[in-house]
């Protein structure tokens, strides 16, 4: 699992922005991949969410990390995380 191969930074930033662990989970089970940089970026997007609400018992049960639903993380072609953040703007497909 992630929790073995946070970078200090991750760490650091997971506190910082009061980011479970366990969402940071969630995301690299169902969450949607992008490419950036050397990285991959994990999100949820539309089809994650639905992913996740047949995971979790249906879109309802969604209200329990709704408050993490806009969290994206970073993991490293080496398979570090390198950091996460609630998503402020849009990300554009290349």
């Amino acid at each position: 699992m992630i929790a073995s191969t946070l970078t200090l930074h991750a760490e650091a930033r997971l506190q910082q922005r009061a980011i479970p662990l366990y969402v940071v989970e969630l995301l690299e089970q169902f969450g949607s991949v992008a490419r950036c940089g050397q990285a991959e970026r994990l999100t949820f997007d539309k089809q994650a969410r639905k992913r996740l609400a047949r995971h979790l018992g249906g879109p309802r049960s969604l209200r329990v990390i709704d408050r993490w639903l806009d969290v994206y993380a970073v993991i490293g072609d080496s398979g570090h995380l390198i950091t996460t953040a609630h998503r402020t703007g849009r990300f554009h497909r290349p």
